[in-house]
């Protein structure tokens, strides 16, 4: 049969991208991932004050604007670690940068959830549902923001995380009103998503315990089984995680064998025709994001998916929303640790480093986010963003494929393919530095 090659146009992916199908016997053979358009924020950075990139590289993307402070806010710490300049944050301000950090995953997870994943799939099941999906994710979304915004003064495109810990000094006041606000998010997840209490959900260990979960996500993994979409979209098995969290510490997963990573491996490379460049590790590809972090972290639901489903899409789906209520939940636990009489910052305004080199790593929503910048005389010489999606997202090499596109590789039809590129969650925005 004639091979037959299509170009598709994909949105609601923060951004656009152009898929070139070619489709053989009915089945997808082969796709190529196009980003036409780019940024360049990396190339507007350099020459700029060191200290400049606390407040640029946070409007790389108008969702992860957050993770990119922190990524920066870390790299200008580990150069001023590396020029021998000690640094040596307070609890307090670790603790605040990690509950605005899960804020931020909580309300991306969520509209990912509502205004992708839910919609996209009744489209293609050609479910007429009359819900207002969008309300949802508007709702929870808004909500956690205004917890964030407590600390971090504005969301998107906050700059309160600066070198030796944060610019906010919150009161008491300020975490009975962010704890209410998260217990409001709880309340959401609760009756509107799992349909459950959490502690309860949070138990659940096995597949065989999953029928419990009801909500929105009961009612998605139910229609993706009695579709026969579960085992759909593996891919390669092979996962990584390279920042300290409060879900997981770094590592790498093959199948289920866990081991350690070193971010000096990371190697970026063009791609022909496209404005995202590849990034493999020890010249490997590697699935990143919530799936790679719930397998290093060996989460007891994850591995029982994966057992059954390997990194198919229901595992890869699973994995996202099961970390909105771990980070609820780790969230109110960073609220009541919280020691309001700790500095917010221990570095002197008048503390600068003039030559550095330094690395930032954060585990935002989509997975790895890392920053390298090179400072000379006080300006940036270099700087490198590696966004989570680059991983997800190479054309391959002459022995295999990049990992969304093994696989959309064998899928039936265009629609279903579409479906499962939206499983790792795309950002075109972030990803053509």
């Amino acid at each position: 049969m004639k091979k037959i090659k299509i170009k598709e146009l994909i949105e609601k992916i923060e951004g656009e991208a152009e898929l070139d199908f070619t489709i053989e016997d009915g089945r997808i053979e082969d796709v190529k991932i196009n980003f036409g358009f780019y940024r360049g924020i990396e190339e507007i950075l350099q020459g700029r004050d060191a200290w400049d990139a606390l407040v640029i590289t946070p409007r790389v993307c108008g969702i992860c604007n957050h993770a990119h402070l922190i990524a920066a806010v870390r790299a200008i710490e580990d150069g001023y670690q590396n020029a021998g300049i000690n640094l040596l944050l307070s609890e307090k301000a670790k603790k605040i940068r990690s509950f605005t950090l899960a804020c931020e995953l909580i309300q991306n997870h969520m509209k990912w959830f509502y205004m992708t994943i839910v919609p996209q799939l009744e489209a293609y099941l050609q479910i007429d549902n009359r819900q207002n999906h969008a309300l949802k994710a508007t709702y929870l979304s808004s909500t956690v923001t205004k917890a964030l915004a407590i600390f971090a003064g504005q969301w998107p495109h906050s700059s309160y995380a600066i070198p030796g810990g944060v610019s906010c000094d919150p009161t008491h006041l300020d975490l009975m009103q962010a704890e209410a606000l998260i217990d409001e998010c709880i309340r959401f997840v609760e009756q509107v998503l799992i349909g459950m209490d959490m502690a309860q959900y949070l138990d659940i260990s096995s597949v065989s315990q999953l029928h419990e979960v009801g909500g929105d996500l009961g009612r998605l993994m139910h229609l993706i089984g009695s579709s026969g979409m579960a085992t759909l979209g593996q891919s390669y098995d092979r996962f990584i995680v390279f920042g300290e969290s409060l879900l997981s510490s770094s590592g790498k997963s093959i199948a289920t064998a866990v081991s350690k990573v070193d971010p000096r491996y990371v190697q970026e490379s063009a791609q022909d025709e496209s404005m995202a460049k590849a990034v493999t590790y020890k010249k490997r590809l590697y699935e990143t994001g919530p799936l790679a972090r719930g397998m290093v972290a060996k989460r007891p639901i994850i591995k029982s998916l994966h057992k059954r489903y390997k990194d198919a899409l229901l595992t890869r789906i699973f994995a996202r929303m099961h970390e909105v209520s771990l980070l609820l939940t780790e969230s109110k636990r960073l609220l009541r640790e919280l020691d309001l009489n700790e500095p917010s910052c221990t570095l002197d305004i008048d503390t600068r480093c003039a030559d550095f080199e330094g690395t930032g790593i954060v585990e935002a929503a989509r997975g790895s986010l890392i920053h390298q910048t090179e400072v000379s005389g006080g300006l940036i010489h270099r700087y490198e963003i590696i966004t989570p999606t680059q991983w997800n997202l190479s054309h391959g090499s002459g022995d295999e494929h990049g990992i969304a596109v093994e696989a959309m590789i064998g899928s039936k039809s265009i629609q279903e393919a579409t479906f499962i590129f939206r499983t790792f969650d795309v950002c075109s925005v972030c990803t053509t530095q």
